[in-house]
């Protein structure tokens, strides 16, 4: 087995404030007074200096960054904001060059949510245009780079916020997932990435005048506690009424579960090896633990993934048409190749708009079908392993860019339409030793299922680490 050149690899682990906390860990560790929320905010931005210029994962510091209440359950972590939330005082850029961006005046929702766990934001994190991409790579631009090897993909959108939890620069950072954009870069990047169901936290301005509102705000963690901390935390802040109450998980159920697993897409996309590697020894491990596991099938649309695309372009679309409201240079014609790809998609489909939003709306009595008798299904989180940069480059030609990234993000999109929560774990490893994130999902509210089984496969088989890579030879 080949494994990374030091050269390759990416880490900010240290003897100092942060330690090897995840964030749950250094919240105590700050509460009993071992060390201060100002020293770990210090110790986390000398961190942050020490790999950014290989990982270019951010694109904004905070001047004079704050900690948040001293109550909240991750009181003093230090964390990072995603730069298409407004956290005010910093510009929100999107990711794009095709404007100059402002300051925010005022925080968006989510971010008074995320601070109301008491965390202190750095800064702002790196993602692709508008976070269309699940690679986070630019025209012109550094790529944000994947720690366990800085020649790879860190995953997107946001591929920013995955790099630094996964090289230790900080426990946990912000992320949201419009298509993926949570569980591809944690897939990536050897991270637990739990997508929300939809309406579990507080909901966009933007997405409540979607049609279809498919983000769900989250984080990306390297501990299933500190996932099942943020969301307890939320919703200390926010609860839906609409939403089973989740509370704070703390560990695996008695209940044993049945899982329904799937290898290749329910849109027609195979799997490649080590990612079905994944799924089998996964499938194997819960029934080893007493769970009870059988294939399944999710019969959705046939025409499902051209009607994602054609949902796609729709929002590239509309930014194309409002971009002025971000910037008053905004200039449509500097968005990338891709989001300029996506928006003459949609202008070629425009007319099928009902259609699309009908068929799209209709694909949860599909899903809900698939869930009858189980508990959870299981799958690929992506097709394949986080590819080499440049292969899902914005500068590459649209036909076989979008081909790309069809036959790469082939799995997560279903729950952005249903609004189901699911959760990216990183249980396996390719030949070379890049992560291979394993895809739960489950039905609307279900956060807890996810996260109690989930504790139960981290302390069966604790998940590797970039910090503990070994030099061999390549």
């Amino acid at each position: 087995m080949t494994t990374f050149d030091e050269r390759t690899t990416v880490h900010a682990f240290r003897d100092d404030a942060l330690g090897d906390h995840d964030a749950v860990g250094l919240a105590a560790a700050i509460r009993r007074g071992e060390v201060s929320a100002a020293e770990a905010a210090r110790d986390a931005a000398e961190r942050v200096r020490a790999v950014e210029g290989r990982l270019h994962a951010v694109q904004a510091h905070a001047e004079h960054p704050l900690p948040g209440p001293g109550t909240g359950l991750l009181a003093g972590v230090p964390t990072f904001v995603k730069d298409n939330t407004d956290y005010r005082g910093l510009p929100t850029g999107h990711g794009s060059a095709a404007f100059t961006p402002r300051p925010a005046r005022r925080h968006a929702a989510f971010t008074r949510q995320f601070l109301s766990s008491g965390v202190t934001v750095l800064g702002k994190t790196r993602l692709p245009e508008f976070g269309f991409s699940p690679s986070t790579e630019y025209e012109g631009a550094e790529p944000v780079r994947n720690p366990w090897n800085t020649a790879h993909s860190a995953g997107g959108s946001s591929g920013g916020s995955a790099a630094l939890v996964a090289a230790g620069a900080v426990p946990v950072a912000h992320a949201n997932d419009g298509g993926g954009s949570i569980r591809i870069p944690a897939a990536c990047c050897g991270l637990v990435g739990l997508k929300p169901s939809r309406g579990r936290v507080v909901p966009s301005a933007q997405g409540r005048r979607l049609p279809l509102d498919i983000v769900s705000d989250g984080i990306v963690s390297r501990s299933v506690r500190d996932s099942a901390a943020f969301l307890a935390a939320a919703e200390q802040h926010w609860r839906n009424p609409k939403m089973p109450p989740l509370g704070l998980v703390e560990g695996p159920a008695e209940r044993r579960l049945r899982v329904g697993f799937l290898l290749d897409s329910p849109t027609g996309v195979a799997s490649d090896a080590a990612t079905r590697a994944a799924v089998t020894e996964t499938v194997a491990r819960l029934e080893r633990l007493g769970h009870a596991v059988e294939p399944v099938e999710i019969a959705v649309d046939p025409r499902f993934t051209d009607d994602f695309l054609t949902y796609w372009g729709f929002l590239s679309f509309l930014l194309g048409t409002t971009g002025r409201t971000l910037g008053a240079d905004f200039d449509r014609h500097r968005m990338d190749g891709l989001s300029r790809g996506l928006r003459a998609t949609y202008l070629e489909n425009w007319r099928h708009t009902p259609g699309v939003l009908r068929r799209l709306r209709r694909t949860r009595e599909a899903y809900a079908a698939a869930f009858r008798g189980l508990d959870l299904v299981l799958s690929p989180v992506l097709a394949h392993p986080a590819p080499r940069l440049g292969h899902l480059a914005p500068d590459v030609a649209y036909p076989t860019l979008i081909e790309r990234i069809l036959a790469y993000v082939a799995f997560t999109p279903i729950d952005n339409v249903v609004g189901t929560p699911s959760l990216s774990l990183p249980v396996g490893a390719t030949e070379e030793g890049l992560p291979v994130g394993v895809m739960f999902a489950g039905r609307p509210g279900a956060e807890r299922t996810l996260l109690e089984l989930a504790f139960e496969l981290e302390a069966d088989r604790p998940f590797r680490r970039v910090q503990d890579v070994r030099v061999r030879d390549v």
